[in-house]
């Protein structure tokens, strides 16, 4: 069995891996991607159609993603996570394993989710954050463990993210706060 799969009009540089490591499920990826060097996607891994990535990017294992993706630049996507159609993830976005992005999502330049609450010190499992459909995360986030992110809601650049952010909503701050969603920032991002 092959260790990657690739649909129709697919540019893949060289210098990257696809379907690294021993797993029985092949990569795949489906048709129209652009994939870019240095780029190292993992075995077990379902990619939709028009799928981008910049350089040096990261898929682990037992993930899954939508149509219409952007992987920036050095960004890594540790595995067992769920991303859905017409998301944009910026540079050096770290996305850690159990985590949930829904659709039409933009995630700013250098936001970290997190999903380990007590690292190293307890043993609670793993819980990534949930970010659903039209949420948009701004530069340099940070959203803590097992927070979600509401339908639209949009986090501020550099905000610290602690507690579910309701749906239509702006956090802003460190820890973040809900405010009202500013006139021109409501309705839905504009990825599709």
């Amino acid at each position: 069995m092959s260790r990657f799969v690739c649909g129709e009009n697919c540019t893949v540089d060289d210098e990257t891996t696809l379907g690294h490591g021993g797993f029985e499920e092949p990569t795949r990826v489906g048709d129209d991607a652009t994939i870019r060097a240095g780029s190292i996607l993992y075995g077990d891994v379902t990619i939709g159609d028009e799928f981008t990535t910049g350089h040096d990017i990261l898929v682990r294992e037992a993930t899954t993603i939508g149509d219409d993706v952007l992987v920036g630049t050095k960004t890594v996507i540790d595995g067992q996570t769920t991303i859905g159609s017409h998301v944009s993830l910026q540079t050096n976005v770290y996305i850690p394993t159990e985590t949930t992005i829904g659709d039409n999502v933009f995630i700013g330049p250098s936001a970290a989710l997190t999903n380990d609450e007590y690292p190293i010190r307890t043993d609670n499992g793993l819980e990534g954050p949930t970010i659903e459909d039209g949420a948009s995360i701004g530069a340099n986030a940070t959203l803590l463990p097992g927070v979600t992110i509401g339908e639209n809601a949009f986090v501020a650049a550099g905000s610290v993210v602690t507690e579910d952010v309701p749906p239509n909503t702006l956090a802003v701050g460190t820890p973040a706060k809900e405010r009202q969603l500013p006139k021109p920032l409501e309705g839905a991002n504009q990825l599709v």
